[in-house]
């Protein structure tokens, strides 16, 4: 006899509800998953925060930061959005990449959330090549300018 078909009540990666055939209400599992999708493919944070900010406009979201209090609780290290149906979450999946407004960087998702930071500028050395410090000085620029790298 085979085994019975089972199914998962949410996506692997990122927890995204799924329907079910005979379903009633599907428009709020759709609803859901819509509003789920719409944070992520933002591609984008305000910051990071341990608690809600007071008034929070639809549309915004943060990374909850350690030791979170109120409806925050419990929930460190996700992405938190606020939307017209209230807060939403997303347990980030290894890999993740979003940018961060507020330090102007991306920030990757291993275990917690990093950033890379840029290494120190060329500095030193029994040869100083002008020409070789300009260049990688350039470039760190240039992978700061993207939010490849964080300043910090």
């Amino acid at each position: 006899m085979s085994d019975p078909i089972s199914y998962s009540f949410a996506t692997p990666c990122l927890g995204l509800p799924l329907l079910f055939s005979g379903q009633s209400q599907k428009e709020v599992t759709v609803n859901e998953a819509l509003s789920k999708i719409d944070m992520l493919l933002a591609g984008a944070v305000n910051g990071t925060l341990a608690s809600p900010p007071a008034s929070p406009v639809i549309g915004e979201s943060w990374i909850v930061g350690s030791g979170p209090t109120g409806a925050f609780a419990g929930r460190t290290d996700q992405i938190a959005g606020w939307s017209d149906g209230g807060w939403r979450f997303i347990p980030p999946s290894t890999g993740l990449r979003i940018y961060d407004r507020e330090a102007a960087a991306i920030r990757v998702f291993s275990g917690g959330w990093s950033e890379i930071v840029a290494p120190a500028s060329p500095a030193g050395g029994a040869i100083i090549d002008v020409e070789a410090r300009s260049c990688l000085t350039a470039l760190l620029g240039a992978l700061i300018d993207t939010g490849i790298i964080s300043a910090a």
